[in-house]
């Protein structure tokens, strides 16, 4: 029989510590809610009087399938388990499983304590007892295991066995400072197991500083843990922790790991990943790492000519999953190493069909490569791959016609004497047979100058006639420029991504030595590729 992993989330503990990261009260309902849908086994849910938020969270905490867990420290010295305040705020928090930190590397003891290493280890035996006697189910961070156990091995287990033999359902290894690679891990854990720590006790903390976090997790259990654990894509201090996005589907479908054991993450649940992994990313106000495995928008797609034309035949010749079961889609974009069976995949997703042999594929391909040629890049813009191709093909209706437009940007005293910016713009363009003259500024309330690129997107997309509904939901949600050439020939490539209220998301791309037209360029992409969708013009599957 397969054995059993434990998957422990600590996102909203330890992945809280990411810098630039601070969760509020109704965030951390909405990750728990993502997590409990993933099946994970415990949710830490924070450190219960740290901060107000945590304590926030516990008050009214979710009810969940997976086992809420809080987080604190073992007793001070000098106190009692029953008098410590800090641990009392852990225990009030009223979960039914409570993580205590404690220090297991003699060096930490007696230099960041101050305290004898008899004392330290009397304090985890108390700590752990005094929850056991309270009926929680009490988890140890042995903290800096590694490190300690290295520079003294009988230490660092003697404060094992003092919480396994205190009732310690789990205890925790933890690589705090996150340099222990994974041949040492897989050492360690075994050793540790032979003196005595049993494997199915054991658990696996990682950290990420030698980008080693989820592979010294697996050496961990390799060796014979069984408890893992990690945040959502990876965040934690520094570095960030071993990510669970990566861990889940590898336990799930890779060897040996698939047959050997089993998690609370039914297979169904895969499919889950991705849209958890990219709504974190929304909460924090993060645009998702393309290279990001499994789950990232690039993690499937297939740039060369010979593997897109080998992926035609059989996906497996280049993908080491189905990139539905995780949630994701393959993706084939454009470049100037496209060959025809890449060109015609991209162009058949995007509901364009053109049969093997047309001229017309010849004719796309060496535009797209003509203009790479100048700076643009496709592989990164599919919407205005789309929108070339169909202007190639005679297939781009006008919708609309801009006549001109102009942006200036003015720096003046406002009524507090400050200078300040403020741009506008102004767009004439010509639908439904009429002229329509559009201006905006880009000043928010607060008078804060939101930029040209602000005010001109604003103008442009403010009266498109009979369009105007079909593109009111749309929003910019990225802006990315890079210089592609130097000196006085200096070219700006400008990248757009845009989102709609149905979900969709949409990347287009502007090139000139001007960064506002290539930026007008993108947004002209980005309406024309959203007024395709919502014309039925583009009869492409969502």
């Amino acid at each position: 029989m397969a054995e059993r992993l434990y998957l422990y989330d600590t996102t909203l503990r330890d992945g809280q510590q990411t810098q630039g990261v601070q969760f509020s009260a109704h965030e951390k309902h909405q990750i728990c809610a993502m997590l409990d849908r993933l099946g994970v086994d415990y949710i830490e849910g924070g450190w219960p009087g740290a901060n107000p938020t945590d304590s926030a969270f516990f008050a009214e905490a979710p009810a969940t399938r997976a086992r809420m867990a809080a987080f604190g420290m073992t007793k001070r010295a000098g106190r009692s388990a029953e008098n410590d305040d800090v641990l009392a705020a852990v225990v009030n928090a009223g979960t039914g499983s409570v993580c205590l930190v404690g220090k297991t590397h003699d060096f930490h003891v007696t230099t960041a304590l101050g305290i004898t290493l008899e004392e330290n280890v009397g304090n985890i035996r108390a700590s752990v007892a005094h929850l056991v006697g309270l009926g929680r189910e009490a988890l140890f961070d042995a903290e800096h295991f590694f490190d300690g156990y290295k520079a003294d091995p009988d230490y660092a287990l003697e404060c094992l066995r003092a919480a396994l033999e205190a009732g310690a359902r789990w205890i925790v290894l933890c690589d705090t400072n996150g340099g222990t690679l994974p041949v040492e891990i897989g050492r360690i854990v075994g050793e540790v197991i032979a003196a005595g720590i049993p494997g199915d006790r054991l658990g696996i903390h990682t950290h990420n500083d030698t980008a080693n976090a989820v592979a010294g997790s697996l050496a961990a259990v390799d060796a014979g843990a069984r408890q893992i654990q990690g945040t959502l894509n990876g965040l934690g201090e520094r570095c960030g922790n071993a990510n669970l996005i990566t861990l889940i589907p590898t336990l799930l479908l890779k060897e040996p790991y698939r047959s050997l054991y089993e998690t609370g993450v039914r297979h169904e649940a895969l499919a889950e990943l991705t849209p958890v992994s990219r709504q974190l990313d929304d909460i924090l106000n993060r645009v998702p790492v393309k290279q990001a495995p499994y789950v990232g928008a690039s993690a499937f797609a297939h740039k060369a000519g010979l593997h897109a034309s080998a992926i035609l035949k059989d996906p497996s010749t280049y993908e080491h999953v189905d990139p539905a079961v995780v949630g994701n889609a393959r993706v084939i974009p454009m470049s100037n190493q496209a060959g025809q069976s890449n060109l015609r995949r991209r162009l058949a997703e995007a509901g364009i069909d053109v049969a093997p042999g047309d001229p017309a594929l010849g004719r796309i391909l060496e535009e797209v490569k003509a203009r790479e040629d100048k700076g643009y890049t496709y592989d990164s813009a599919q919407g205005s791959f789309e929108v070339l191709a169909r202007d190639v093909l005679g297939q781009l209706p006008e919708f609309f016609e801009v006549k001109r437009y102009r942006v200036t940007v003015e720096r003046r005293k406002n009524k507090y004497n400050r200078m300040v910016s403020l741009s506008e713009a102004v767009v004439v363009v010509k639908v439904d047979g009429e002229k329509r003259l559009s201006v905006s500024e880009s000043m928010d309330e607060d008078g804060t100058d939101r930029g040209p690129v602000n005010a001109l997107a604003t103008a442009l997309a403010k009266d498109l006639g009979q369009y105007q509904e079909a593109i009111s939901d749309m929003r910019l949600v990225d802006f990315k420029v890079r210089i592609t050439q130097g000196g006085t020939e200096a070219v700006t490539r400008v990248i757009i991504d845009s989102e709609d209220g149905a979900g969709r998301r949409w990347s287009t791309v502007g090139v000139s030595p001007n960064i506002v037209d290539a930026s007008f360029e993108a947004l002209l992409d980005a309406i024309n590729w959203k007024l395709l969708r919502e014309t039925g013009l583009s009869q492409v599957a969502e």
